[in-house]
């Protein structure tokens, strides 16, 4: 497609545009009486309109029913969690087995380690990727410090290149040649949160696994962004957040992906608690452990409900809508705001450079764009201007245009702001 950087051009696009409706399902922050211009649905997604009534009918269950809302409710809380794994093993790529909700995502990826991170004397490495968020990197160091390890000698960073921004495949491949037999776990984000960039989940999970490692992914900025089989690339492990692209709520409840392989294996470590236990006999208050067949084995206490309400509404957004459409109004709207920035850039002068893959197979919904003379005030201009974007240190400014809510007007009239803010001494 040949983009324009015209008001009537972006509009045509949002006539096209059948997901263009799903903006009027959410609520924006407003300014000056107009809605935002809302960049950050990859550290925060907006709320879905349809989220007040999800929470009023627990709120309304409860104050009904007391106790007996666990089995009585409309949708009975002791087996609400269940209503997630069919929509969100669509999402990541996954049999519903495969999928559970529970926790927060650190902590799920914590609860993955102890099964997943097994050091023997001769292989005991970790690999992740540079500048992983910083959360995964005292994961890492934490869980390392309680096998009695030294993190120097265990935790190995993929590093870019001198000069570049982002890393290679193939460094990534050859670091885990590198580490060969001691390589215990490959443990890398599928989108690095800083730069955008999207990794070969595929092709570094095969080189794991060639290398006798297991091989997880924390998908806090992938799952509801990007395309993806877990089940078919045989991932051992994953994990995600559920307010970022999938829109639950601040802090809101977690996903976890394990590969149905692991599923019939008692003796894999795992911290255990009574949600996980086998849900016939549940409520026998037995004294052993016997787990749920699928995920939901690694589950350890009743679920949050009134944090998974805000999750199962955004969700049927999701499901009614299917991932191919969102990714192929992603691919559009990301390359429609990438041409945006090229543009205005070549008017300013290149006051900014973009960090992000051009690729389109190594970028989703974001462009990170690392400013050169300009910096934090560039930034609070832009957000008193109606633009929320998302700062980082030392100079980066991250844009995620969220198909489900961003239209393609959003990027001209950005771009006509972001020119000015630039222009304004």
């Amino acid at each position: 497609m040949i983009f324009e950087n015209t008001l009537a051009f972006a509009q045509n696009l949002d006539l096209q545009d059948p997901l263009a409706k799903y903006k009027n399902e959410f609520i924006f922050p407003q300014h000056q009486g107009k809605d935002v211009i809302y960049f950050t649905g990859n550290s925060l997604g907006l709320q879905p309109k349809r989220t007040k009534q999800f929470i009023d009918d627990v709120m309304n269950d409860w104050a009904n029913m007391a106790v007996e809302g666990h089995f009585y409710a409309e949708k009975p809380w002791w087996d609400y969690h269940e209503r997630f794994a069919a929509p969100l093993s669509k999402i990541v790529g996954a049999k519903p087995s495969e999928v559970t909700v529970m926790n927060t995502l650190t902590v799920n990826l914590h609860l993955m380690m102890v099964s997943f991170y097994r050091p023997t004397k001769s292989r005991y490495k970790i690999i992740c990727e540079e500048k992983a968020f910083p959360s995964d990197q005292y994961m890492f160091q934490s869980h390392v410090h309680a096998h009695g390890l030294d993190p120097k000698e265990v935790i190995v960073e993929v590093k870019k290149r001198e000069g570049e921004h982002t890393l290679r495949l193939e460094d990534i491949l050859q670091t885990i040649t590198n580490v060969g037999d001691e390589l215990a776990l490959v443990l890398i984000g599928g989108v690095n949160y800083y730069t955008g960039q999207v990794f070969d989940i595929e092709k570094i999970t095969k080189a794991g696994h060639a290398a006798g490692a297991k091989v997880g992914w924390d998908l806090a900025h992938a799952a509801g962004n990007i395309e993806m089989n877990l089940h078919d690339w045989q991932v051992d492990f994953a994990c995600w957040c559920s307010y970022k692209y999938m829109n639950s709520g601040p802090g809101n409840a977690s996903g976890c992906f394990i590969h149905e392989k692991h599923h019939a294996d008692k003796d894999l470590p795992r911290f255990a608690g009574w949600w996980g236990h086998n849900k016939e006999r549940r409520f026998k208050m037995e004294p052993n452990f016997d787990p749920v067949q699928g995920a939901d084995g690694w589950q350890i206490s009743n679920l949050p409900i009134l944090s998974l309400a805000p999750y199962l509404a955004a969700i049927t957004i999701f499901d009614e809508v299917g991932m191919e459409k969102i990714i192929e109004k992603r691919n559009i709207i990301t390359a429609y705001l990438d041409f945006i920035l090229r543009t205005i850039n070549t008017e300013v002068n290149g006051s900014f450079e973009i960090i992000t893959p051009s690729n389109p197979s190594e970028r989703a919904s974001q462009i990170s764009v690392f400013l050169h003379g300009e910096g934090r005030p560039l930034f609070d201009y832009l957000m008193t201007n109606g633009v929320i974007t998302d700062w980082r240190e030392p100079n980066v400014i991250r844009l995620a245009p969220v198909p489900l809510y961003c239209s393609f007007e959003d990027m001209y009239h950005f771009g006509q702001i972001l020119k000015k803010g630039i222009q304004r001494n």
